[in-house]
């Protein structure tokens, strides 16, 4: 399964793709750079993709669930409640497609500052 690694700031995450046409996208645009947006419970930053909305695009996601929001062309990865999130659930302010999963530990994006720089990248942990 292909992989890809998302480094923002100091914390670097190891994103397993799922099998979509948005991480068929990404993987394709990979290597690029971007800067880091912030909004309680959520990093996010632009990405050179174009995909549109998927039938199961998400607004409620799980830890470590990697999204990319069609509107925005942007990559969400969600932490911990947001402003839109009932209880302790990770909602995003808008659907968005499924692409990636991590078991990496998320908490040490709440450190992450607006303007950090982002890499994604092939990942090959052979």
């Amino acid at each position: 399964m292909p992989k890809v690694k998302i480094s923002v700031g100091r914390v670097a995450l190891h994103v397993d793709l799922l099998d979509t046409p948005t991480a068929q996208a990404i993987l394709a645009a990979v290597p690029f750079d971007s800067r880091a947006t912030t909004w309680p419970g959520e990093v996010y930053f632009q990405a050179p993709v174009r995909a549109p909305l998927e039938g199961d695009a998400l607004e409620v996601v799980q830890s470590g669930e990697i999204v990319f929001r069609s509107e925005g062309e942007s990559i969400i990865i969600g932490y911990g409640p947001t402003p839109c999130s009932e209880g302790s659930e990770i909602r995003l302010a808008a659907r968005a497609n499924l692409w990636g999963r991590t078991s990496d530990d998320l908490t040490a994006l709440s450190a992450v500052e607006a303007g950090d720089l982002v890499r994604v990248e092939a990942f090959d942990p052979a």
